[in-house]
């Protein structure tokens, strides 16, 4: 009976959501924004999120010129359905409105070659590339194992050398990328304004100031301060309540 309550429950929470998500869509087409996220903002209270959800309060938010909650949504967005060509061009869009210039300091050598490789795909992109190499090289190995003709072996048999060399290099580009995923702890300021200092404490020197809609990087955490790092390498100690974690 418990079961029976809980599935009927899960359906009536489905329901009220896709109920709230149809109702904000059809405020955005109003052009009532505000009403719009509010809708949105209920899904996301009640414990469900989605890479549309995400996207359609980011537009919302983009209406209204609210950079910080606008690419802040994109980027959740993104989080959730990497490969989204909209939602990366929207995110451009947006970060157009920020104030801060800041250029991403380029990778040299090995690590930019490695970086290149594995930013081809995101991690659950190279596991089903190391999916469809490892049937393929399932395959050469049943033509190896059963052709009759010398030639057909050596091709298989050096097809599966090849096939089993780009396996083993997606599988450690998935792990690679999951890695880097995973321990990276962006961020985007909310704040109007503030001020990255060089010590966790307000009467510190000030390294740089920076704006609303500014993308970070938390390095570590000590009481209500963040070491946090910009695109360009600078790093400094900012307010816990000055930004919002995507992840």
């Amino acid at each position: 009976m418990k079961n029976v309550l809980y599935l009927f429950l899960l359906i009536f929470n489905i329901s009220l959501a896709q109920n709230a998500f149809e109702k904000g869509n059809q405020l955005y087409q109003k052009e009532k924004y505000q009403e719009a996220i509010n809708n949105y903002e209920s899904i996301l209270q009640s414990g469900k999120e989605s890479s549309e959800l995400y996207f359609n309060l980011a537009n919302c938010y983009y209406k209204l010129n609210k950079v910080a909650p606008a690419i802040y949504n994109y980027e959740k967005a993104l989080v959730l359905n990497p490969n989204d060509s909209e939602i990366q061009n929207n995110l451009k869009f947006a970060q157009k409105l920020t104030i801060d210039e800041v250029k991403e300091t380029p990778k040299v050598g090995f690590e930019k070659l490695l970086f290149n490789l594995t930013d081809t795909f995101h991690y659950d992109g190279w596991a089903k590339v190391s999916i469809f190499l490892a049937f393929l090289f399932l395959a050469f190995f049943a033509g190896y194992y059963f052709s009759s003709l010398t030639l057909y072996k050596r091709i298989f048999f050096f097809g599966m050398f090849f096939i089993g060399f780009l396996l083993l290099l997606s599988v450690i580009s998935s792990i690679y990328q999951k890695k880097y995923t995973e321990s990276e702890k962006p961020a985007i300021v909310f704040a109007e304004f503030t001020e990255l200092k060089n010590e966790p404490r307000n009467t510190a020197t000030a390294v740089v100031t920076i704006h609303e809609g500014t993308k970070v990087y938390v390095l570590e955490s000590i009481a209500n301060w963040k070491k946090v790092q910009l695109s360009d390498q600078t790093t400094g100690w900012i307010e816990d309540g000055a930004i919002k974690e995507i992840k």
